[in-house]
This record gives C-alpha cells, structure tokens and sequence, in this order.
C-alpha cells in the first residue's frame, strides 16, 4: 500500500480525520462529563447533609444519582462516535423493566426504607413493636430494619412488612402510664386496700404527680373485687417501676391481711333419692 499516497488522498481526508475527531470528542465528552458528575453529586450530597438527611439516604441517593448521570455520559459519549444510541436506550428501558420485575419485593423494601428513613416513625435505641416483632431499634437500613429483641436476639425485619403494618413506639413520648390490675376478697375492705395501693404509689418518687395516679374499683367479678392501678412514670423507668410496684403492694396486702382470691368453684352432688333413702 502506498502509504504516502493513502494520507495524502481523500480516503484519509474523508474517513480517519473524521474518526480521530469523533473519537478525541468523545473521549472529552467522557472525561468532561465525568469531572461534571462528580461536582453535580458533591453538591447534592452537601446539600441533603445540609438538609440534616439521614446519611444511609444521602449516601443511597447521591450513588443512585451518581450512576445515572455515568451512564449519561456514556450514552453521550458512544452518540459522539456515531452510534445510533436509540436502540440501546430502548434496551436499557427493556432491562431496567424486566429487573424491576424481578426485584418487586426488594423495590417494596427500598420505597418502605425511604418512607422510614424520612418520616422517622422511629430510631436507632427505641423500643417498637412491628410487623409482629418486639425489639430495640438497632440500625435502620435502606432494605431491612435490625432489631434487639429482650433476650438478646437479632431480628431482621424487612422495611416492606414494616412499613405496611402498625408501628408500636414505645418511647416515642416522654412519659407512659403503667396499667395493673389487683383482686381483693369481696370480705376484705375496698377502702383498705385503695389506701394501701395509693401509698405504695406516693412512696415511690419515679411515679409522677401529674398526671395524677389512678386506683379505683373496676369491676366485681366472680371470685374478686378488681381493682385498676395505673400510674404514670417516665417511660425510661416503666419496666422497673412495673415489677417494684407489683411487688410491693402483693408485700403490703399480706402485711395489711387483704387477700388476693384466685378463681373458686363450689360443685354440690345431689344424691339421688333413693340412694338417701337407703342411707337412712
């Protein structure tokens, strides 16, 4: 080939001036974009930061953000050398579809996550009930949430069942009321046991004032006069108030001679009448 001829002819004029350009374009269009994708995604992550956005979402939304502006770039880059880039859109539209498809759930636990993360029902250290599980908020994720249940298990909840569900906070507020329910003896006296009860309470500094504790008689059942207790504490000290207070008025009844019945049946056997008659 005479190649003094081929660089000097048309052939080189018409096609690889044409193709060096196009491809020195296209690498520019890369390298340029690339450089603009990085300052476009820095400056959405120090915005949402500033924003005080969790920092699992900043973090999920500036690398979701960051992958679509590369593939841009590329496609800009690849329309640059001459490629009919419509067809391979309309593949991407294809595939993106089709692992949408395939991926249903785990899309549900990644809008659920967002919801959570955003709207914050709860956080890390709170103490819930969802989606039929009781436990400490550990980490909230974009997929999954981990919770510490009381005995010191680890349970994965994904964020789909828990956002589709109740949520039950337990510490959301500053204070909770303790709920108890004590049976006295319908011959022990009812105004007795209330001053029992209320002093148990009033000796106890961790329960609130206001609002005020609550003892009253709250049913006559079969075997018992029911008595509700319920005291309001900070909810830090719910639990070991709970068990001291049960404790101590169970102590204080004994002390004071107030029975708690337990259920009782009295059966009669009527014997039939000649059997009696024998028996006489």
């Amino acid at each position: 080939m005479d190649w003094q001829s081929f660089f000097s002819g048309d052939a080189f004029t018409d096609y690889v001036i044409p193709w060096v350009i196009n491809i020195g374009l296209a690498v520019a269009v890369f390298i340029i974009g690339r450089i603009v994708v990085g300052i476009i995604t820095g400056l959405m992550r120090k915005l949402l930061t500033k924003a005080k956005m969790d920092e699992i979402l900043v973090d999920f939304i500036c690398s979701i953000a960051h992958a679509a502006l590369v593939l841009f770039v590329i496609i800009a880059a690849l329309d640059q050398l001459g490629v009919d880039t419509t067809s391979l859109i309309a593949l991407l539209g294809a595939a993106g579809l089709a692992v949408g498809l395939a991926m249903k759930d785990s899309l549900q636990n990644f809008a659920a996550g967002v919801m959570l993360i955003i709207f914050r029902p709860f956080r890390a250290g709170d103490y819930v009930e969802v989606a039929g599980t009781a436990g400490t908020v550990e980490k909230i994720s974009i997929f999954s949430t981990i919770l510490k249940t009381p005995d010191n298990c680890e349970v994965i909840v994904p964020n789909g069942n828990i956002y589709g569900d109740n949520i039950k906070n337990y510490a959301a507020r500053p204070t909770r009321r303790i709920d108890l329910k004590f049976g006295i003896g319908y011959e022990d006296d009812i105004r007795q046991a209330r001053d029992i009860m209320l002093r148990q309470i009033r000796a106890d500094e961790r329960i609130l004032e206001d609002p005020e504790p609550v003892v009253a008689v709250a049913e006559l059942a079969d075997s018992s006069v029911n008595f509700v207790v319920r005291p309001w504490v900070e909810t830090a000290d719910y639990w070991v108030v709970r068990f001291d207070l049960i404790e101590k008025i169970k102590l204080a009844f004994d002390a004071e001679g107030i029975s708690i019945p337990y259920p009782q049946m009295d059966v009669h056997l009527e014997q039939p009448a000649a059997v009696v008659a024998a028996g006489s």
